[in-house]
């Protein structure tokens, strides 16, 4: 047989491979503005028609601008047919996620990344909503309004929340993905991603963003989706495919399948000793765990399945010390945290963020895996984990002696009477308890015994019935305290701030935004300005009452400040303003926002003389 014939036999079985690796990983980017799209039609009867829905509600969410109790920036917004669109500009009616940029990210309250994250999980936020009908998609169209290109992964889930029994299994299929990307316009845009085709129904989408590369909030309107009741027939027209699709982008979905790993029973025994590792086994033990470190957790699962040596290497607990499950919460369950155990008994850095909603995780699995590896942990991070309860916190507390981080944000299912267990944690430095429901009791109990607190995230917290006794009492007992979020309390007042100051003097973080009770003409401003003069971000947001000598005392005192927000305020002018950028050399972000003395000329003229600092003017159209 001639040579050629083997050579094009390998030829078309490479080409074939390549198309089914595309077909299986669908377009990643815009269709317009992509080249590396593959285009699969679909054949379906005149029957089986296409279903347009928008949203029917919005069932979960991990932050938003808005308040708990009104609509204004609110996810909720996410429902229906659209507000604002085609609209552009910052409207009340859409949804706004809490944070935008890498602000928050610079500032004292910020934590410190966690090791072993992989590269492709860059997701910061999300929001989950339900449809009317269960199809297979063919389309999802976001409407953003202002500052487009945050959405970076959309999801769909095999579970139907409306079905009045739970389901057997529950699986989440990536629809889209791609890496955060600037867009260079703010104005409104209706995002058409191209997805891939899934082999369930769904009425369940899942939205997850990165707002790092935006110059200003996000604002989304609503959610369409497009698709079949029956399940559509793929053609076998497919487009030819680009050289530079051979890149390696699959890197997610094989971490999120190699994470089935965590999932089945594996026993060492089975593992060959081999006569001979070569070279490899003669490095140092410490030098081939330096190695192992660059690796992703299921990489490594993965590795200490090829012989005994990697195994040893792979199962040592010095490998997850910090242990991120967030990147794998679609997977992630109490037969992954049972099979990590026996390797985590050193965790000092524990992520469970967004982990175990939906029945992944229940609370006997939980328990029994802090029960074992709880006793090491410094940092824990639950944010948005709707499977906690009071027994979970029951647990953290009895389990975690030496617990100095504590992230429950957005744990909004979790009863005001389990944050009681949170006082037994008496090292704390960071509590974050944004959008929970803690109550006031409670809450005096936490300050009471956590007298160490260095960081306190009380934001959107609606249940506490008097902001100023809880001032008092930070006052008093939190003497250390260097970052207090405060952001949406509803009475908070200028006796409040006197006692909060005078005894929090080592604070260089204060988020004041939306709340409405303080007023300039108290003096609670200027006193504030006094009496802190490390604040470095000072966040005063829709305060009307904001005026030219709280400015100037602020000049005056607090010099090494570098965020300041007054958005919304009428009583600033432009001359302040730049006595303030004269005094204050290191700030970089002011948000002059709805400001109605600071017009785009004066924003302008300010940027010309300082242009290190980012000021930011919103608008609507």
């Amino acid at each position: 047989m001639s040579p050629v014939f083997p050579m094009l036999t390998v030829l078309t079985m490479f080409y074939y491979i390549c198309l089914r690796r595309r077909a299986r990983t669908a377009a990643r980017g815009e269709m317009m503005n992509n080249h590396r799209t593959i285009e699969s039609n679909s054949r379906t009867s005149p029957l089986n028609a296409e279903v347009v829905q928008y949203a029917k509600e919005v069932v979960d969410f991990s932050s938003h601008y808005g308040s708990e109790n009104s609509m204004s920036y609110t996810m909720w917004n996410l429902a229906g047919v659209p507000n604002v669109f085609p609209s552009s500009g910052d409207f009340t009616q859409t949804a706004v996620f809490r944070t935008y940029g890498t602000w928050w990210d610079q500032c004292p309250s910020a934590s410190l990344p966690f090791k072993r994250t992989p590269p492709y999980f860059q997701s910061q936020d999300y929001v989950e909503l339900t449809f009317e009908q269960q199809v297979y998609p063919t389309a999802v169209h976001v409407l953003e309004t202002y500052h487009p290109g945050a959405v970076i992964r959309i999801l769909a889930c095999s579970a139907n929340p409306y079905s009045p029994s739970p389901p057997a299994e529950v699986r989440w299929a990536i629809l889209w993905s791609e890496r955060p990307t600037k867009v260079n316009a703010s104005q409104a845009r209706q995002f058409k991603p191209c997805i891939k085709q899934i082999n369930f129904p769904t009425n369940l989408i899942r939205l997850e963003v990165n707002s790092s590369l935006l110059d200003y909030y996000t604002e989304l309107d609503a959610v369409v989706l497009h698709g079949m009741k029956d399940k559509p027939v793929l053609s076998l027209k497919t487009s030819l495919i680009d050289m530079d699709d051979l890149e390696d982008d699959d890197d997610e979905e094989k971490d999120v399948c190699g994470l089935d790993t965590l999932n089945k029973k594996f026993s060492s025994t089975v593992l060959r000793e081999g006569p001979n590792n070569g070279y490899f086994a003669k490095l140092p033990y410490e030098l081939i765990q330096l190695i192992l470190n660059h690796l992703t957790l299921p990489d490594l699962c993965r590795l200490a399945q090829t012989c005994k040596l990697m195994n040893q290497h792979c199962c040592d607990p010095l490998q997850y010390i910090h242990l991120n499950l967030q990147p794998y919460w679609a997977k992630l369950n109490d037969t992954s945290l049972e099979f990590l155990q026996t390797r985590c008994a050193l965790v000092q850095w524990l992520n469970l963020s967004w982990t175990g909603n939906r029945g992944f995780i229940s609370v006997l699995g939980f328990s029994r895996f802090l029960k074992v590896c709880g006793s090491e942990l410094v940092r824990l991070e639950l944010s948005c984990s709707h499977f906690l309860n009071e027994t979970c916190l029951e647990v953290i507390s009895e389990m975690c002696p030496n617990l100095q981080d504590l992230n429950l944000s957005s744990c909004d299912k979790l009863p005001p009477q389990a944050f009681n267990h949170v006082a037994k944690l008496c090292g704390l430095k960071r509590l974050v308890l944004y959008r929970t429901k803690v109550e006031q009791t409670a809450l005096l109990s936490i300050l009471n015994f956590c007298a160490a607190l260095q960081h306190l995230s009380l934001g959107s917290c609606v249940m506490i019935e008097d902001y100023d006794v809880i001032a008092s009492m930070i006052g008093a007992k939190c003497k250390n305290l260097r970052t207090l979020d405060l952001w949406r309390c509803k009475n908070i007042t200028e006796n409040g701030i006197a006692e909060l100051v005078s005894g929090c003097h080592l604070l260089e973080e204060l988020d004041l935004g939306w709340c409405p009770t303080l007023q300039s003409s108290t003096g609670c401003f200027a006193r504030l300005a006094h009496q802190l003069p490390n604040l470095q971000k000072l966040f005063l947001t829709a305060n009307r009452s904001v005026c030219d000598t709280d400015i100037e005392e602020l000049a005056g005192n607090c010099t090494r400040l570098q965020q300041l927000d007054i958005l919304g305020t009428r009583m600033v002018s432009p001359a302040s303003l730049r006595k303030l950028l004269e005094s204050c050399k290191d700030l970089s972000l002011l948000d002059v926002s709805f400001c109605s003395q600071i017009d785009n000329r004066a924003v302008l003229e300010l940027n010309a003389s300082f242009p290190k600092v980012f000021i930011k003017k919103s608008f609507t159209q």
